[in-house]
């Protein structure tokens, strides 16, 4: 039995949810939601002790870090649908890719995301309520990094990530106008990793992600958005996201 816990379909929770449809895997969607800080909450830290999502549960076996689940699925279960390539150069290429998209390109896309997102979240409570939800984070670099969301990253910092932005895009852009897909001419999890942090730049970052700047990275993220299980998985998880049962509702589930 698969259970993937996640925020939904977004950044690195997106990579092994998009692979499990890509697939055709079954599987149960537990959505953990960030508003609520319940990736904190004990429940889960006994799922994974870092508090971080995602993170898979296949027969109680726990398989963390985004791209490790995904390649966990590739060898797990060898017979669905492949999003890894069997030759060995061909895997080396895609691995580039992930690894770049970890390292580099994840990272500086996700400062700017605790920018916008994380900093008028943490700045919304008050400083008792705001110290009784840092000290539960077990990974002190993540408590340093939501006071600095709250604080506001320096203008230097900001400006630097926005350059590492840049030299992404034209990254991809480069190499999307040469092959249809990021590792050759399949489709693999080098697409579905970086796609995971690429969607939706195109609203975010309209002003270097658009069709005049960029055609063939906005075509490959509408190419992978129209995939039946990239369809699917949107449709599925909005659903889901929306009936789930609140935390209190939902503690009895977890594993003990």
């Amino acid at each position: 039995m698969l259970t993937l816990y996640s925020f939904g379909p977004g950044a690195n929770s997106l990579k092994p949810l998009l692979a499990l449809y890509e697939k055709g895997l079954a599987f149960t969607p537990r959505f953990v939601d960030p508003t609520r800080f319940e990736h904190h909450e004990d429940w889960f830290k006994k799922i994974n002790p870092r508090g971080q999502v995602p993170a898979l549960d296949h027969d109680g076996h726990i398989i963390t870090e985004s791209t490790v689940i995904c390649e966990y699925l590739e060898d797990a279960f060898p017979d669905a649908p492949r999003l890894r390539p069997t030759d060995p150069v061909a895997i080396a290429e895609m691995r580039v890719w992930t690894k770049w998209v970890d390292e580099y390109f994840c990272w500086c896309v996700s400062t700017i995301g605790w920018e916008r997102g994380i900093g008028p979240m943490a700045r919304a409570l008050s400083d008792e309520e705001f110290e009784e939800k840092v000290k539960r984070i077990p990974v002190p670099e993540q408590q340093a990094k939501w006071r600095s969301a709250r604080a506001g990253f320096p203008k230097a910092v900001l400006d630097e990530e926005m350059r590492k932005i840049r030299v992404s895009i034209d990254r991809l852009e480069k190499r999307l106008s040469e092959s249809e897909w990021l590792a050759g001419e399949t489709y693999t999890l080098a697409d579905v990793c970086n796609f995971a942090i690429a969607n939706g730049m195109e609203k975010g970052f309209d002003d270097i992600v658009n069709p005049t700047a960029t055609p063939h990275l906005v075509a490959w993220i509408e190419r992978i958005n129209a995939r039946p299980a990239a369809i699917e998985m949107f449709a599925k998880s909005k659903n889901e996201f929306a009936n789930r049962k609140p935390f209190a509702k939902r503690e009895e589930q977890a594993p003990a």
